[in-house]
C-alpha cells in the first residue's frame, strides 16, 4: 500500500479551497481528485472534509492532517532537491597538462578554489614546458 496515495490530491484541494480548481492544478478531472481523498480516507477511518456541491470545509481531523501533510510534502521537496543539487555538483577526475609559468602562475590558484568548492572533484595536473600528447594519457 503507497502511504502517500492521496496525499497530494488532499492538500492541493484545501490549498485550491475546492476539488474542482485542484483537478485544474493537478491536471486531474474532479472526479479522480475525489476519488483520491475518498480513498485516503477510507485508509485513515476517518472523515478529513465535509463536500457538498457548493461547498468544502476541513473537518478537525482534517486540519490536523493538512497541517502534518505539508509539512511531509515540504521535507519530501527538500529531500528531492537535495539529491537534485549533489548531481549538479562536477564530480571525477580533470586532468590538465599546461606550461610550467603559466601553470604556477594562472592555473593553481584556480584550481586550489575549485577544489575547495568542489570536494567531488579530483585534478590530475602536469606542469611541463614539453610537448605532451593528450590522447597518450588517456
Amino acid at each position: 500500500m503507497d502511504r502517500l496515495a492521496g496525499i497530494q490530491e488532499f492538500v492541493t484541494v484545501v490549498d485550491a479551497g475546492g476539488f474542482s480548481a485542484a483537478a485544474q492544478k493537478l491536471h486531474l478531472s474532479r472526479s479522480a481528485v475525489g476519488k483520491a481523498v475518498a480513498r485516503l480516507e477510507e485508509r485513515l477511518g476517518v472523515r478529513l472534509c465535509h463536500r457538498t456541491t457548493r461547498a468544502f470545509t476541513l473537518t478537525s481531523d482534517g486540519n490536523a492532517f493538512y497541517a502534518h501533510c505539508v509539512r511531509i510534502l515540504a521535507e519530501l521537496d527538500m529531500a528531492e532537491g537535495a539529491l537534485a543539487s549533489d548531481r549538479e555538483q562536477p564530480a571525477g577526475r580533470l586532468r590538465i597538462s599546461v606550461p610550467v609559468i603559466f601553470g604556477r602562475y594562472c592555473v593553481a590558484p584556480v584550481i586550489a578554489d575549485l577544489s575547495r568548492q568542489y570536494a567531488a572533484l579530483r585534478f590530475d595536473v602536469s606542469f611541463t614546458d614539453r610537448p605532451v600528447d593528450l590522447i597518450e594519457r588517456l
